[in-house]
């Protein structure tokens, strides 16, 4: 199995070779693996360090109240940073609280030794679901304490096959996993590890921290003037887009909608333009009367988080497609969250739905019917927000728990 995993690893690298020409994502996955080559041929750190590993952007989010309360507790620490991918990377390649940001290098033997010898950590963090085999297997070989945090798992995992005794031989490196809920906990309780803990997801800490810290825009709150009936629409692609246009123009006229795209580039945004019918504005290029305006368009990015606290009802996108994006950040705000189909494998977007403060859609007409309720029973939506908000206040504190089990 292993000469198999190998052989993968190669092949993967060869593709990412031959196609950088060609694919932005893997010319800076390539470019980025070059420079950290760089880097471990010109460094060996010392002092106390901490390494963190995150595959993209999502993983970093929930790793990041941890690294922020590391350093704020233990300043002492160095932070080694790495990300597999370029989305990942690319946006947070200058976070302020990480020493050293790099790409990880593929995962061969060779790399993991040269990697672990040149940051030489004290302590890993790897985050949710990312098993490196090779740097598993050295990490385990130097005693050096390894973390899995805001962790889950499910049975379809190849951890939990009849043949899945090499892929067990990972989930050995680990000290301790924190993992999200009592399901993770107890598949690993039945392949024999019990050095677990239902910590929950570090990521509600970091919404709550959002929300605390969110950010006023004048433009907004110009835009929502006394309206009480806002859809805060983060994160659409085309076919969520489509949903929310109709329902503003052929159902209800009274209902103002934030849409920020999950593609702002001129293309996508003149094409909503297009499709619009009633008056709207452009965030970056407001014009018109802001009262009159039924849509306001987020054509920038860094507003998203912010912005949820301005509307009675979120519409989260992506749900049509590959799945939805991030539910929490407009949960923590206390409002009911609707998405559409594509939503299972999302813990939260689940849990959401249970409690009911989360609502999933599989066409315009269910669209309009579960908003238009809202709408039309205060007392509904009322709940559904409170039930939004328990949720997210209940699990927070992973962070907390974390720091005060490895930093004794």
């Amino acid at each position: 199995m292993t000469l198999l995993y190998n052989i993968g690893i190669g092949v993967y690298s060869l593709l990412i070779n031959l196609v950088a020409p060609f694919n932005s994502k893997a010319r800076l996955l390539n470019q980025g693996r070059k420079k950290t080559n760089e880097f471990l041929k010109a460094n060996q750190l010392d002092g106390k360090i901490i390494w963190f590993h995150a595959a993209s952007l999502g993983e970093f989010e929930q790793g990041r109240p941890v690294i922020e309360a590391i350093k704020s507790k233990h300043p002492e620490y160095k932070m080694v940073l790495t990300f597999f991918s370029p989305s990942g990377y690319e946006v947070r390649k200058n976070f302020a609280l990480a020493d050293y940001i790099l790409y990880l290098p593929a995962d061969t033997k060779r790399n993991a030794k040269r990697f672990i010898r040149a940051i030489n950590p004290e302590k890993v963090f790897f985050i949710k679901y990312e098993f490196w085999f090779h740097y598993l297997t050295e990490l385990s070989k130097r005693t050096i304490p390894v973390y899995g945090i805001s962790m889950i798992f499910r049975k379809e995992q190849e951890f939990f096959k009849s043949y899945g005794g090499w892929f067990r031989k990972m989930l050995k490196a680990f000290n301790k996993f924190y993992v999200q809920d009592d399901v993770s906990g107890d598949l690993l309780k039945g392949i024999g590890h019990e050095n677990y803990s239902v910590a929950g997801d570090t990521r509600f800490d970091r919404v709550r921290d959002i929300a605390l810290e969110s950010k006023d825009f004048d433009l907004v709150k110009d835009f929502v003037g006394d309206s009480k009936q806002v859809i805060v629409a983060g994160s659409t692609w085309a076919t969520d887009e489509e949903v929310l246009i109709k329902y503003i123009q052929e159902v209800n006229q009274d209902v103002k909608v934030i849409m920020a795209p999950h593609e702002i580039h001129e293309e996508h945004i003149q094409q909503i333009e297009s499709k619009l019918r009633v008056p709207y504005l452009r965030y970056t290029k407001p014009s018109g009367d802001v009262l009159q305006a039924r849509v306001l368009i987020v054509d920038t990015i860094g507003m998203l988080s912010s912005i949820y606290k301005y509307g009675q009802v979120a519409y989260i996108g992506g749900g049509f497609g590959v799945g939805i994006h991030n539910t929490l950040e407009a949960a923590t705000y206390g409002m009911p969250v609707v998405f559409g189909p594509k939503y299972k494998k999302f813990k939260e977007a689940r849990d959401l739905i249970s409690l009911k403060a989360g609502y999933s859609i599989k066409s315009e007409s269910e669209f309009t019917k579960k908003v238009e309720s809202f709408w039309d029973d205060e007392q509904l939506l009322k709940t559904a927000s409170q039930n939004s908000k328990d949720y997210v206040d209940k699990m927070c504190g992973a962070t907390q728990l974390i720091l005060e089990e490895i930093f004794v």
